[in-house]
């Protein structure tokens, strides 16, 4: 497949995208490279016959209508957001924009383009929006999992506007006839997550030493997905997602925030102990909520296993273990966003 990818050098699309092209299917990444687009985290895939990358923005009409005439992709896959809870607190603006009004510009120029196409490849184009278990709110710690038939009760300027772009999604849908598959995910972890996120600060913080930060008492609860199972999961999607049809998309794996960062240190205990051979758990520090945290999510993927055939492959101890020790082994990718160097990837390259 021709596979046009927003938002493909960011955490999940990177890890997409290097699946995608593995398998055999040519990619079109599309990035604004913000501060989370990270070209280092394609740079295997740089000069490889089947793989192109523009730098655009998304909510840039005309050079999206260019984009898909220029391609021809079979599908769009959709994952370029602005993503980050504690960043849509102190700024909702860029989420209004990038998320709502991006995602409208892209929906358009895929309905244009998707239009002006006949016969089979009109029959099997999908534009797959990706979007995650945030918008359907908190569970309580005994109330059944988030399914696709789950009311929207969003909590955050990031949860709301995905909200809305998941409602834009289904409207070009049921207006306009777009094939729209959507897919709603829980937490991602694994390679390439910028370290804003839990897993890659608390790893960090170990590994230099400060002081690991847990909001609250660390009781939060939330169904952990690695990120190469939900890859499978999205590309499963866009082969055999019937239009019109959502996917909830989620590891199996809830774990209390708390009890996540004390399996994290251990693995570091073992994989990499601080020079005093103290346990990297003395470092925890509970510090004040965020306004809005919600307290639980869980994910009923029983759709997505029975309809694509797809099934997490790690398990929370196989999966956490790749995570730290891809994190030990790749300093040099995390060294350049911490002295910001990521940023210059965007120089001088196509």
């Amino acid at each position: 497949m021709k596979l046009l990818i927003t938002g493909g050098a960011g955490f999940i699309g990177s890890n997409l995208t290097r699946l995608a092209h593995g398998l055999g299917h040519q990619v079109l990444v599309i990035d604004k490279l913000t501060y989370a687009g990270n070209r280092s985290s394609l740079a295997d895939l740089e000069g490889q016959s089947g793989f192109a990358f523009l730098q655009a923005d998304i909510c840039d009409a005309e050079a999206m209508r260019k984009a898909m005439a220029s391609f021809c992709p079979d599908a769009v896959m959709h994952l370029a957001a602005e993503s980050h809870v504690d960043r849509s607190i102190d700024g909702p603006g860029e989420f209004i924009s990038t998320n709502i009004t991006g995602t409208f510009q892209l929906l358009q120029a895929a309905l244009g383009y998707w239009r002006q196409l006949s016969g089979p490849p009109r029959d099997a184009f999908r534009f797959l929006h990706v979007s995650t278990d945030e918008v359907f709110g908190s569970l309580a710690p005994a109330a059944p999992a988030f399914s696709e038939t789950t009311p929207y009760d969003p909590h955050s300027p990031y949860s709301a506007s995905k909200a809305a772009s998941d409602h834009l999604a289904r409207a070009w849908m049921d207006t306009y006839g777009l094939p729209v598959v959507i897919t709603n995910c829980s937490n991602n972890y694994g390679p390439y997550q910028f370290p804003e996120k839990l897993i890659p600060v608390v790893i960090l913080k170990c590994l230099r030493g400060e002081p690991i930060p847990v909001y609250g008492k660390g009781e939060n609860i939330r169904d952990w997905l690695y990120v190469d199972d939900h890859a499978r999961a999205l590309l499963a999607a866009v082969q055999k997602g019937a239009p019109g049809r959502t996917y909830c998309i989620g590891g199996d794996n809830e774990q209390r925030n708390i009890d996540l960062v004390g399996q994290l240190c251990g693995l570091l205990d073992e994989l990499r102990p601080r020079p005093d051979c103290k346990p990297h758990a003395t470092a925890i520090t509970y510090v004040t909520d965020r306004p809005g945290h919600d307290m639980r999510y869980a994910i009923n993927a029983a759709r997505a296993k029975q309809e694509l055939g797809w099934a997490p492959q790690e398990n929370f101890q196989s999966g956490f273990r790749k995570t730290v020790q891809w994190y030990l082994d790749n300093p040099q990718w995390i060294q350049k966003i911490l002295d910001g160097s990521y940023r210059l990837e965007r120089i001088g390259r196509g």
